[in-house]
C-alpha cells in the first residue's frame, strides 16, 4: 500500500518538474499549443478515412482511430486542446461528407465529451492512475451519451436514406433476437462505442510517454 503510494507520489513529483521545466525551455508557449494542435487536428482528420470494417456490427459502423490525436492533445495540452481538436476535425470531415454535418456533429459530442473527461482529470492529477480513472470515465459517458445522439440525431437522418426497418434488418442478421432500434443501439452501438474509446486510450498510454518531450518542446 505504501509502496503504491509513493509510486504515485513519485510520478505526480516527476511530471510537475517537467511542467516547470516545459515552462521555462518553451517561452512561446501560445505558438506551440496552436502548433501541437494544428498537427493532432490534420492527424485525426486523416485517421477519420482509415476504417475497420467490424464482423460483429453491421457494415455501415466503421472503427476508426480519429480519436487518438484528440486524447494525446487533451493530455499534453489540455482538454481544450482536446476539444479543439475534435472540432477542428469535423469541421474539415463535413466539408467532404454527405451526412450534411450530422455525423460531425454527433461524433463532434462524444468525441469532445470523452477527451475533455479524460483529459480534465489528468490536468487534476497527473498519474497514470488519473489517467486511467479519467479516461475509463470519459468512454463511459460517451457510451452513454451515443445512445441518445444515435436514436434521437443520427439514425433519424439516415431513415431518409434507408428505411428503418432496413437497418433494423441489418443488426437482425448478427443477432435476430433484436427486435428495435432502442434495442440495438444498447446490444451493439453503446457497447462498441465504449470498446472504441478505450482502444484509443491503450494506445495513448503506450504511446504518450515518448510524445511528451516532442509535444512539450523538451530535449527528453
Amino acid at each position: 500500500m505504501d509502496k503504491t503510494l509513493n509510486n504515485e507520489n513519485q510520478e505526480e513529483l516527476e511530471e510537475r518538474a517537467k511542467e516547470i521545466e516545459a515552462k521555462t525551455v518553451d517561452t512561446n508557449s501560445l505558438p506551440r499549443y496552436i502548433a501541437v494542435t494544428g498537427i493532432l487536428s490534420a492527424a485525426a482528420f486523416v485517421l477519420q478515412y482509415i476504417e475497420l470494417a467490424i464482423p460483429i456490427m453491421p457494415n455501415f459502423i466503421k472503427f476508426d482511430f480519429s480519436d487518438l490525436p484528440a486524447l494525446i492533445g487533451s493530455f499534453a495540452m489540455g482538454p481544450y486542446c482536446g476539444i479543439l481538436i475534435e472540432l477542428i476535425k469535423n469541421l474539415l470531415h463535413s466539408a467532404v461528407s454527405q451526412s450534411f454535418g450530422v455525423g460531425e456533429i454527433s461524433n463532434f459530442i462524444l468525441g469532445a465529451v470523452f477527451v475533455a473527461v479524460a483529459g480534465a482529470f489528468y490536468k487534476h492529477k497527473k498519474t497514470k492512475t488519473s489517467a486511467v480513472a479519467g479516461s475509463l470515465i470519459g468512454a463511459a459517458i460517451m457510451a452513454l451519451i451515443s445512445f441518445p445522439s444515435n436514436l434521437f440525431i443520427v439514425y433519424p437522418f439516415y431513415y431518409n436514406f434507408m428505411p428503418k426497418e432496413a437497418v433494423l434488418g441489418m443488426y437482425q442478421v448478427i443477432l435476430p433476437a433484436v427486435k428495435s432500434i432502442p434495442q440495438a443501439l444498447l446490444v451493439f452501438n453503446v457497447p462498441f462505442t465504449f470498446i472504441k474509446g478505450m482502444i484509443s486510450v491503450l494506445i495513448t498510454l503506450l504511446v504518450y510517454k515518448p510524445l511528451s518531450p516532442i509535444l512539450h518542446g523538451r530535449r527528453g
